[in-house]
């Protein structure tokens, strides 16, 4: 199972690279939109501003290729962290920005309640709204760990997989077809991160 991990060059990718090849993957590490491709799978992971990543994608011809192998090759996908962000149709960091439009969805800021910081950084709780096949074999309510201070709003709530009880509720796992995407990241959640991205390899 060949997995491409686009690097927008904003962030780390090594966690994700040793994790995935853990799952049994052979991960690929690229930033050149015709190896997308040549694989079974792709990860789009990502660290920083919805805007900044957007431009680094769109200047690699990265945005166009995903959106090409995810919508007419049916290509399975999972975005983590800012990459799940990217998923929807637009975002409001520093500027409104386009996403990549596989999910509809506005991506916006978190409002803290009852001194709860922003960003949001630890471990905190994830709890299914539906029946993903990503969080098979990891129970309800499990752990995993997060760093954002933004998040993404649904237009469809069919699309909501699981939800976290911070800042008064926010989605964490979002599914549309074969499209999935992640707000905590699973390569920094140990076990339980692990478990869904062996599920993620073998789905």
């Amino acid at each position: 199972m060949r997995v491409a991990i686009v690097d927008t060059g904003l962030c780390n990718v090594d966690s994700m690279w040793r994790a995935l090849e853990e799952c049994g993957a052979t991960a690929v590490v690229t930033a050149d939109p015709s190896v997308l491709g040549t694989v079974d799978k792709i990860v789009l992971p990502g660290v920083g501003a919805f805007p900044d990543a957007m431009a680094a994608l769109a200047a690699d011809g990265l945005d166009d290729a995903i959106r090409d192998e995810v919508t007419n090759n049916e290509v399975p996908l999972l975005g983590v962290c800012l990459g799940m962000q990217l998923l929807a149709t637009h975002g409001a960091e520093v500027r409104d920005c386009a996403g990549l439009g596989l999910i509809d969805a506005s991506v916006e800021r978190l409002e803290s309640r009852s001194g709860e910081r922003v960003p949001h950084v630890g471990w905190n709780e994830v709890h299914r709204t539906g029946d993903a096949a990503l969080l098979h074999n990891i129970p309800d309510g499990a752990d995993f760990y997060f760093v954002h201070s933004f998040h993404m709003r649904c237009a469809d709530p069919a699309d909501i997989a699981a939800a976290t009880p911070y800042c008064g509720g926010f989605t964490s796992m979002v599914v549309r077809d074969h499209v999935v995407g992640t707000q905590f990241h699973p390569e920094k959640s140990q076990t339980y991160g692990l478990a869904l991205l062996r599920n993620f390899v073998e789905m």
